[in-house]
């Protein structure tokens, strides 16, 4: 299937309703077709992995089809350039998780990336970094603990940016690595109360959020709200 017939296909199913409601999420619209992701998995999911209609999807500029060559696309042929190149483009959050979780956490570059681009500036940029994280610690099951403990120094480097998409990021990738065993659990229970004592808004909502959902009291089985 060529690139054009897929986006033919993804005007088809294309809603209006669905389109004005994206903004409800938080998601940029400006370049969507107002496709709801179920349909675009759904239709990625009758195509055999092809990168070079990964790209071609890409290049077409349109949400939609940004996301399908995300799920299209082949992890083993992807480089480190066609990641810088991806990264640069994202606009909005959705973008960036669904292109950091179903491709990017799955090539060579995953780990490396997340560390690179957690330093970086830009608000998806940087987000990307700690999605990585985020998603590596869910679809690399046998990872060694080894790999992850490093992220818990730089969480605490970035819990001062309050920008929303990152501050969010940076707790989902904290509480998912948490949640592997119980070896990283202490580790990142440690880590967020470090975060919880910075005098920033940002690390303190950061902290608490994240002991809320690694701290269970077993006798009143309520989550733990530090005070």
């Amino acid at each position: 299937m060529q690139a054009d017939e897929i986006i033919e296909l993804l005007k088809q199913q294309a809603n209006p309703t669905y389109l004005t409601g994206m903004q409800r999420f938080g998601i940029d619209s400006s370049r969507a077709l107002g496709v709801k992701l179920p349909a675009v998995r759904k239709l990625a999911k009758g195509l055999k992995k092809d990168h070079l209609l990964a790209q071609q999807l890409w290049d077409t500029g349109i949400h939609e089809a940004r996301i399908m060559a995300s799920l299209v696309d082949d992890p083993a042929c992807v480089t480190e350039q066609q990641i810088d190149s991806w990264t640069k483009d994202f606009y909005s959050w959705d973008l960036c998780d669904q292109v950091c979780g179903n491709l990017f956490d799955r090539t060579s570059f995953a780990v490396a990336k997340a560390i690179e681009f957690s330093a970086r500036e830009e608000e998806f940029v940087k987000r990307a970094g700690f999605v990585l994280m985020a998603e590596y610690a869910v679809h690399s099951k046998k990872a060694a603990d080894d790999i992850f403990i490093p992220f818990f120094a730089i969480m605490e480097r970035e819990a001062w940016d309050s920008r929303n998409f990152v501050k969010k990021a940076i707790n989902w990738a904290l509480r998912q690595i948490g949640k592997r065993n119980s070896t990283l659990k202490a580790v990142a229970i440690a880590a967020a109360n470090r975060i919880a004592n910075q005098n920033y808004k940002s690390a303190k909502w950061i902290a608490s959020n994240a002991l809320a959902e690694l701290i269970i009291d077993k006798n009143s089985l309520k989550k733990y709200k530090p005070s």
